[in-house]
């Protein structure tokens, strides 16, 4: 099992990672954070990203749709963006969040890595 701090750097391992967090969507607060570039602030991710999750729990269930969230994928012109709820029953409230930069990262192994890390996670 691993903690949010060696979570964090596998996060960054994957290819293409600029930034990642661990997030509490209820207050909306980072529980951790690792970044290699000082342009992106994680703690101001973590708040509106927060937002973003808060809104589409919301909307499935207004939708009645019986499903979990696997991941949201937000798509800049040279960012991709992966929020990740976490499923476990100690991770409910919480979610994964990467920044990668879309050059270098593998968006479909970056998605299969961050399921993995979450498994391994231990909050």
């Amino acid at each position: 099992m691993a903690n949010i701090d060696s979570g964090l750097k596998e996060m960054m391992e994957i290819e293409g990672a600029i930034g990642a967090a661990v997030v509490d969507y209820s207050s909306g607060m980072a529980l951790g954070t690792l970044s290699s570039t000082k342009s992106l602030d994680l703690n101001v991710a973590a708040a509106g990203n927060t937002e973003v999750v808060r809104a589409k729990i919301r909307t499935t269930e207004q939708l009645g749709l019986n499903e979990s969230i696997e991941d949201i994928l937000i798509t800049l012109s040279a960012q991709y963006h992966i929020i990740r709820p976490l499923t476990s029953r100690k991770g409910q409230g919480l979610f994964l969040y990467l920044a990668m930069d879309r050059t270098r990262g593998n968006l479909a192994l970056a998605r299969h890595r961050l399921k993995s890390i979450e498994e391994e996670l231990d909050v």
